[in-house]
């Protein structure tokens, strides 16, 4: 029996269960990791959408972070939703003091700056923190298209502009590895840009499905899940991408909206 390891979400709260933490814990569950989290931010939001946010104050993120920290140290850890500028600056913080005191752990960032359905979710101060302060400190980044412009300053609207884009989002940090989701392409394929520069096309297909809520969270959930798994780098990226893609398949309909992907679907014996 293999030991269990435990991994770390730092994202908002969706009380669908679509997104967020709690959607982070399932797909943990999933690749049998065992997930703690510490919660961002308190959305008021269903399958119709975000109708409000409410940020945790930075002091208790951080005060959450030390006590899970000395207790339950990840070996792996997923950023999703931090909400201010002042969130972003105390994830940098913890992250650096990992370093510091030599506690490595993998970290996958996923960078929301908005919702499905337009609310922003991130202002530009804490952008600016996110692009000079975080990213220098994680290990993957997984932005969508809309995110990689944002976040490079690159006008990306079509594939072929996504390479450039990549590059210049990896430079922000050092060895960072580039994920970014074309679920809005035809077809659907991802980018992979690795440490060494290497670009490579992860190929998707269109899934006509309503069940759509979550993909970016379960994609950077399963992302790091399966390198806690062991998998090499192309490998963790297709599978989370296979991952998502069966998670869609397979969902079963809630709600009146775009409701959540099946978190859960059993894994098999892969």
């Amino acid at each position: 029996m293999r030991e269990m390891q435990t991994v770390l979400t730092i994202a908002g709260f969706d009380p669908s269960s679509g997104a967020g933490v709690t959607a982070d814990l399932m797909v943990f569950a999933a690749h049998g990791l065992f997930g703690t989290s510490c919660i961002t931010s308190l959305t008021v939001q269903s399958t119709m959408g975000v109708e409000g946010a409410m940020a945790v104050p930075p002091e208790v993120v951080a005060a959450t972070l030390d006590c899970l920290v000395r207790d339950l140290p990840p070996v792996g850890i997923k950023i999703g939703m931090l909400g201010t500028a002042a969130t972003v600056d105390v994830v940098a913080e913890f992250l650096q003091m990992l370093r510091e005191e030599g506690r490595r752990a993998t970290v996958v960032l996923d960078p929301v700056l908005r919702s499905s359905s337009g609310r922003e979710l991130l202002d530009g101060e804490g952008v600016g923190l996110l692009r000079k302060r975080l990213l220098p400190l994680v290990d993957w980044v997984t932005p969508n298209r809309e995110e990689l412009g944002v976040l490079t300053g690159h006008v990306v609207t079509r594939r072929e502009e996504m390479p450039d884009a990549a590059v210049t989002l990896q430079a922000m940090g050092e060895g960072l590895r580039v994920v970014a989701t074309g679920g809005d392409l035809d077809p659907p394929d991802d980018l992979l840009l690795t440490a060494e520069g290497e670009v490579m096309w992860l190929p998707g297909e269109r899934i006509e499905s309503r069940s759509t809520h979550g993909t970016g969270c379960a994609f950077s959930s399963a992302l790091l899940s399966r390198v806690m798994l062991g998998d090499s780098v192309q490998e963790a990226a297709g599978m989370a991408k296979r991952y998502v893609a069966e998670a869609i398949r397979t969902a079963t309909p809630l709600g009146k909206g775009r409701g959540p992907v099946n978190h859960l679907w059993p894994l098999g014996d892969e």
